[in-house]
């Protein structure tokens, strides 16, 4: 999307070095590591402690390679900086290095990272949000929506006019809480185990072979800053300080995500879920302090992560300046992620997907690729040479693992589904009623017309809140979360019917 400005970069880069800043402008060390760290500090902090107990305990050790890693290829970045002063950002390095081809790719990668991190932001609000408010409903052109797709569509809707905005700034402003968003969600999740009653009492697995691939694309999408580091690089008063930052930042965020990571695992062991939020109790007031820190963090992003990928889109048309196409081309963008959300709603599995597809080739294989071009192969068959040549193995392999993991499991999720639909039976209500545990709920509802029903293996116990009083349809999605929460209490199937007079 970018190729066709190319030339125009150029020539600007050229114009900017003829009129180099004073040595005085750019920004601090401080305040570039505070950029960098909120850089880092993402929605990953959520899913950490699920990605702990995929690979379980010894895992932990797979979490500092893969900082290890990045850190290592943000140093090769830098590298590729000093060999051409032109380069201000991650596309320029993959052009310097490839061409325009290594552009378009490297500048593809990018956008669809920011497209599917907003898209990631909509299903987190959905998630939290149903956390909270777990029997809302929203009629919307007469169809009675339930439960996460109603937030994600709410969510949608308030988010749309910051997405108009050409002007960012208040929003960069705020979205800079991003470190003490973190630091917060931290102390809460500690609060929670330590003084509300939730304690530290799982033990966990210490090594799961079939979760490792899910783990580790989940700690590389945790360290995904290597698309903004080039731009951290440029905009520094000195330059020859930024390997002193990167190892600033992801010391910092290390600890966080190692700190997030052990607490939660320690709380809930196995039964975590993709967003360690999603298993807090809502009744405890630092349950709700982390819940309400996560949900403010996507309102406040949402339109600075989809600002590039529209501005790119405005660019390639001739009449980029009307602020109508503008927000046409926005509110496209918004409803394409709001599509994409309600079509694959697994937040762990989708952010696994982006690690291991995007998170590798991004923050691995891409910088090892352009480092070892515009040094030309290396004159010398030496050490760091066989290190990047085994990074470019390793990383490749766990790519193309973690990546098929990932895809594997959104599609096993989505056909069990299907497989649990197609399996329940439409049934008359008091032929139900006559023959389960819950008869005697049946009969106070099954005259009102719509009945859910699940037996778990003769033990059957639902609130009567799951079951519809009105002529309405019971929402399907409302049923099918009570359904999902006690699938995770129970090891057995649960035999599941749907019955409707």
């Amino acid at each position: 999307m970018d190729t066709n400005n190319v030339g125009r970069m150029e020539s600007q880069n050229q114009h900017s070095q003829s009129h180099e800043p004073l040595p005085t402008k750019g920004t601090t060390f401080l305040r570039t590591c505070f950029n960098g760290v909120n850089t880092l500090s993402g929605v990953g902090i959520l899913s950490i402690p699920y990605a702990l107990s995929e690979g379980g305990w010894l895992s932990i050790i797979l979490l500092l390679l893969v900082a290890l890693l990045c850190f290592y290829t943000g140093l090769l970045l830098r590298r590729c900086m000093d060999s051409d002063p032109l380069i201000k950002t991650y596309p320029d390095i993959g052009q310097v290095a490839f061409g325009r081809k290594g552009r378009a790719i490297i500048s593809t990668f990018m956008y669809l990272e920011l497209f599917l991190v907003a898209v990631e932001f909509l299903i987190m609000e959905g998630d939290n949000l149903h956390k909270l408010f777990p029997k809302e409903s929203f009629d919307i052109f007469g169809m009675k929506i339930g439960g996460k797709q109603g937030f994600v569509l709410v969510t949608a809707l308030v988010v749309l006019p910051t997405t108009w905005l050409r002007n960012l700034g208040v929003l960069a402003y705020v979205s800079a809480g991003g470190v003490i968003a973190s630091v917060i969600l931290v102390l809460a999740v500690f609060w929670g185990g330590a003084f509300d009653g939730v304690g530290f009492h799982e033990r966990g697995e210490l090594w799961n072979w079939n979760g490792l691939p899910t783990a580790v694309s989940l700690f590389t999408f945790c360290y995904c800053g290597h698309a903004v580091f080039p731009t951290l690089c440029n905009s520094m008063k000195d330059k020859s300080q930024f390997p002193k930052v990167l190892v600033v930042c992801f010391i910092l965020s290390t600890i966080s995500y190692g700190s997030m990571a052990i607490l939660g695992y320690l709380m809930f062991g196995e039964h975590l879920a993709s967003q360690v939020t999603l298993n807090l109790p809502t009744k405890n007031i630092s349950s709700k302090i982390a819940i309400y820190t996560t949900l403010m963090n996507p309102i406040t992003k949402y339109a600075l992560i989809i600002a590039p990928i529209a501005t790119s889109v405005e660019e390639t048309f001739p009449f980029r300046e009307s602020k109508m196409m503008s927000c046409l081309i926005r509110t496209c963008l918004l409803i394409s992620t709001v599509f994409v959300a309600l079509l694959v709603p697994y937040f762990g599995y989708v952010m696994a997907f982006m690690g291991a597809f995007l998170g590798i080739n991004v923050s691995i294989l891409f910088p090892c690729l352009c480092y070892w071009k515009i040094t030309t192969g290396f004159k010398k068959f030496g050490t760091e040479k066989m290190l990047i040549l085994m990074i470019l193995f390793i990383g490749t392999f766990v790519a193309m693992v973690g990546t098929y993991t990932a895809l594997t499991n959104i599609m096993n999720e989505k056909l069990s589904i299907e497989h649990t639909l197609q399996k329940m039976q439409l049934l008359p209500a008091t032929l139900i009623a006559a023959t389960t545990p819950l008869a005697a709920t049946f009969r106070k509802v099954a005259a009102n017309g719509v009945v859910a029903a699940i037996d778990i293996a003769g033990n059957a116990y639902l609130p009567e809140s799951a079951f519809s009083r009105s002529d309405e349809h019971l929402p399907f999605d409302h049923f099918s979360n009570l359904m999902a929460e006690k699938l995770v209490e129970r090891t057995n199937p649960i035999p599941a019917t749907i019955c409707r007079r």
